[in-house]
């Protein structure tokens, strides 16, 4: 998946309010741009770093442009834009290139069953059917070793709790760590982060939720769909 227009290089000077990045580029300009991650992006926002842009001039909009990646501690690169990963699993999927869900038919995205309370990021039908949340990682804790959440994540609590749900029903279900980052070799969760998604991650895979880790290589040409990662429980 190529990034158009081209991604801009340059250097971050600070991450703030969150959603705001400070990046000296290598034109010798200073700008503000939206920073596209709501989590403490550990090992991903220190000043200093080697930073791409994706830079668009629209009417209306406040900021010249996206954060898109960055070259991590303690190395590799990362796609830090979160929506990026929801994005290229839906054209792997449909390229059926996930090869543990490449059974189906048809894809559908941001899909809320009968009865619950959450959308999931995918359903998958025909024949059967298998619902897919999706997790973007790019925490990496060294030694090849990626882990999640990257803070405490209520919501991925709520989505484990939904899909062992799904799963003590007979229906098939599956989360999805897309791994965004070049150094992550293998996945875990991060019990030091939120010891309770830990609890629950486990809990669903005793259930029958598949855990599965999937590897998205970032280049500042474009993302790479690359292959199945081991999840360690």
């Amino acid at each position: 998946m190529p990034f158009t227009p081209a991604l801009q290089g340059g250097v971050l000077q600070r991450r703030y309010k969150r959603f705001l990045a400070d990046v000296l580029l290598d034109d010798g300009r200073e700008i503000t741009v939206h920073c596209p991650n709501t989590g403490s992006m550990k090992g991903c926002a220190v000043p200093g770093s080697r930073v791409w842009l994706r830079l668009e001039q629209k009417a209306g909009r406040k900021l010249p442009g996206s954060w898109e990646l960055v070259e991590s501690q303690p190395g590799g690169l990362a796609c830090i834009h979160s929506a990026r990963a929801n994005t290229v699993v839906a054209r792997a999927l449909a390229l059926k290139l996930i090869t543990p869900l490449a059974g189906y038919d048809h894809v559908r995205a941001e899909v809320r069953l009968p009865g619950g309370e959450s959308r999931f990021d995918f359903l998958l039908s025909g024949p059967g059917e298998c619902v897919v949340e999706v997790k973007s990682v790019t925490m990496a804790v060294g030694g090849g070793v990626g882990a999640f959440p990257d803070a405490v994540s209520l919501r991925g609590q709520k989505h484990l709790r939904e899909l062992t749900d799904l799963a003590d029903q007979g229906r098939r279900a599956c989360l999805l760590f897309c791994v965004m980052h070049a150094g992550i070799e293998q996945v875990r969760p991060a019990d030091e982060v939120d010891p309770e998604y830990g609890r629950l991650l486990r809990l669903a895979a005793a259930r029958g939720v598949e855990i599965i880790a999937w590897s998205v290589i970032p280049r500042p040409q474009g993302l790479e769909v690359a292959g199945q990662l081991p999840v360690t429980l």
